[in-house]
């Protein structure tokens, strides 16, 4: 009814007309039979019949629906709305019809449907019935679970309780039990085992004896016997071992490594018996001492049987007069066994230099007996770098033996190291300074102190320094002892009276040949461990042969010929120096330079005899020249005419004649051929000289320059007197 009278509002034309409209609408719907059957309905505030309906609030209500689209457009339109109220009328009684009947034409299935919804309603209530019985059923199986873990969580505290006590009695047991076959012998594998597991016992039998524990009193004195057993078989079985030692060596080498699978028994002493422990180290350092002591002396002493039996003596210095005819005799054989007697090797290195290469200085060491056999024989330097390599192995060996077996470290290895090899390192240091008080083979001494050099790097390289000392101590020997016989070799080259010397002769003297062979293997053996001592030496030992040499040259009546003497001397240093030392070593530019300036100087020389007046006139002429003066010599036609003339006519035979000299002066013929090289030069250069100051204008008018060789022909006839070497 509220729907008809909103609808029928809307086809409302205006505001008067829609005031009367309701009314008649209202009256005439109310008075419908459709509703007499309908009680009265009580609408409370909705009933707009009562009296206490305000007129005002409805116009509100209608205004507000006069507002509406719908009605807006209704009006608009002009649309009859009793015609159009009683069109939607019938629609709404025809629909209502149809719904009815639809109604009805289900009514089986919505029966159908309520039956259904009854029997769901039915079900859901059992169900509920069930779910309100699990869930007062969950509620106590949740408390019973509750109660369960925390008899979990004391049952499993418990658990752990009693594991931690039956682990630590587990052990307590385990440690405590002692097999009634601990100890076997000592020569089966087991024993090391079952020592183990007794010294693992013992100390935790003093564990448990400051803890108080009754049960360790039960086997304390099963632990203490069976300990006692242990300890008398261990040092039983040691003192065999190092008993064993003193048998005779066939290898050279001591076979202590032998004790080092033992290592546990000397710790387990040293734990458990220290008196015992002391004893088996006192008694190895006695008899290893011993062992060494005579191994070595007999070594050394085999050694020196294969030594040169003539070596240098306090008479073969390089100033001393040489001794041509038993170094003749020497040469040829006359001598049955081999020697360093002569001269002509003592300041010479030869093949002993090879004492220092790797493949040497670490090979295998001298067997004495062997070298008899073959009659071989050696210089000190191989002897001493097979004594000394087999010391340096073996004390390598014991030193790392020592620090492992009886487990000591620092200054503690040094002291047992020096207590078993002292008294061989003393007899060593004593042997040297006996050989050394009568030795004057300085390259021998030198060698010695390069190979000691090196084998205190290798022992550095090893991290040994056992023999560090002894290196130090052999090396104060061998250094004043190498200074020495170089001074004595200085003084005695200072002391040289060249008189005394017999013949004088231009080519190469014996002396400075011995310097060179000397000087070059002192040098060459330095390079590879520089030492400033031996420059210094080596210097003080040239500034004599220097001044040897310069003495020497003195005793030639002409200038010429000493020239020719002091280069020779120093050519033939430099090129021995020059095979075995660096080119940029001192000795080797010192005598570069001085070979240099005498070089010039014996061109000018050779050039003066022939060509000195043509050389004087060029010098003094340029000298001139440099000051503008000249016009002073303009007066000297006649000198300039007989110098180019002169030049002319014999400068080729002059320097066929020169050529030969020079090649017959110097006894190495490339020195020769390069003193002839650089004359000739020279000479060009000087007449190319010639040439210019004679085309200054002061000499322009001179009718003899048309006599002056061409200076490139004299070039090419030069050429042909060249030398070929």
């Amino acid at each position: 009814m509220a729907e008809a009278l909103l609808t029928g509002a809307v086809h409302l034309n205006s505001g008067a007309d829609s005031a009367a409209y309701l009314q008649d609408e209202v009256m005439r719907t109310a008075t419908k039979s459709d509703f007499d059957v309908v009680p009265a309905l009580n609408l409370g505030d909705l009933d707009i019949t009562t009296d206490e309906l305000i007129l005002d609030e409805v116009d509100i209500h209608i205004q507000a629906n006069l507002e509406d689209d719908l009605v807006k457009e209704a009006l608009k339109t002009g649309v009859d709305l009793r015609q159009y109220s009683k069109q939607v009328e019938t629609e709404l009684q025809r629909i209502e019809q149809a719904s009815i009947k639809d109604y009805i034409k289900e009514s089986q299935n919505i029966a159908s449907l309520h039956n259904q919804i009854t029997a769901c309603d039915s079900i859901l209530e059992r169900m509920e019935g069930m779910l309100s019985s699990f869930q007062s059923d969950l509620s106590s199986i949740s408390s019973e679970i509750q109660t369960l873990q925390q008899q979990s969580v004391s049952m499993n505290l418990r658990l752990k309780n009693r594991q931690a006590v039956r682990g630590q009695l587990s052990q307590l047991v385990d440690e405590l039990v002692v097999p009634s076959t601990m100890i076997s012998p000592v020569t089966e594998q087991e024993f090391l085992e079952q020592l183990h597991e007794l010294n693992s016992k013992i100390n935790y039998a003093k564990e448990l004896s400051f803890r108080e524990t009754l049960a360790c009193s039960d086997i304390q004195d099963i632990v203490d016997r069976l300990k006692i057993k242990a300890v008398s078989k261990i040092r039983e079985f040691i003192l065999q071992k190092i008993y064993s030692f003193r048998k005779p060596m066939t290898n050279y080498q001591i076979p202590q490594n032998t004790l080092l699978k033992y290592r546990f028994f000397y710790q387990f002493l040293l734990a458990n018996e220290r008196t015992v422990a002391k004893e088996i180290r006192d008694e190895y350092v006695d008899t290893m001492s011993k062992i060494y002591f005579s191994y070595f002396k007999s070594y050394s002493g085999r050694l020196l049987k294969v030594q040169y039996e003539d070596v240098a003596d306090k008479d073969d210095l390089m100033g001393v007069e040489d001794t041509a005819k038993k170094d003749i005799l020497q040469t040829a054989g006359f001598f049955s066994k081999p020697s360093l007697k002569s001269r002509n090797t003592i300041f010479t290195v030869g093949q002993r230099g090879a004492v220092l290469s790797p493949a040497e200085l670490e090979g295998p060491i001298l067997i004495p007996h062997a070298a008899q056999r073959g009659d071989s024989r050696y210089p000190y330097e191989t002897l001493s770098r097979s004594q000394h390599y087999a010391l340096l192995d073996n004390s390598c060996r014991e030193f790392l033996f020592l620090s492992d077996f009886f487990m000591v470290a620092g200054n503690s290895a040094l002291d047992l190291f020096n207590s078993i090899m002292g008294k061989t390192l003393s007899m060593f240091l004593k042997n040297l300074s006996t050989y050394l008080s009568d030795c004057y083979d300085s390259i021998a001494v030198f060698l010695c102190i390069h190979i000691i050099l090196r084998f205190r790097a290798i022992t550095a390289k090893r991290n040994i320094p056992a023999l560090d000392k002894y290196w130090e101590a052999v090396l104060e020997l061998l250094w004043p002892r190498f200074e020495l016989i170089l001074e004595m070799n200085i003084q005695s080259i200072r002391n040289t009276d060249p008189q005394k010397l017999g013949v004088l002769d231009t080519r190469p003297h014996y002396i400075t040949r011995r310097y060179a062979e000397f000087s070059s293997a002192i040098v060459s053996i330095n390079q590879t461990f520089p030492n400033e001592r031996t420059h210094t030496l080596l210097g003080q030992l040239q500034v004599e042969v220097e001044n040897f040499v310069l003495k020497m040259a003195a005793e030639f009546p002409s200038r010429q010929d000493q020239l020719i003497f002091l280069i020779n001397n120093y050519d033939m240093m430099l090129g021995v120096l020059m095979e075995r030392a660096a080119d940029d070593s001192k000795e080797v530019e010192g005598f570069q330079q001085l070979l240099l300036a005498r070089t010039q100087e014996f061109i000018e020389e050779i050039l003066s005899p022939a060509f000195g007046g043509m050389i004087a006139f060029v010098k003094e002429s340029e000298a001139l020249m440099e000051k503008g003066q000249l016009d002073k010599l303009r007066n000297d036609e006649a000198r300039i005419t007989q110098l180019v003339r002169g030049f002319s006519s014999t400068w080729k035979q002059s320097v066929e004649a020169l050529s030969q000299d020079v090649m017959r002066s110097f006894t190495n013929f490339k020195n020769g051929t390069s003193i002839i090289q650089g004359a000739l030069t020279q000479l060009i250069q000087y007449y190319h000289g010639f040439h210019k100051v004679l085309s200054q204008p002061a000499f322009r008018s001179l009718a003899v320059r048309s006599e002056l060789i061409n200076l490139h022909h004299l070039m090419v006839e030069v050429k042909k007197h060249k030398p070929n070497f």
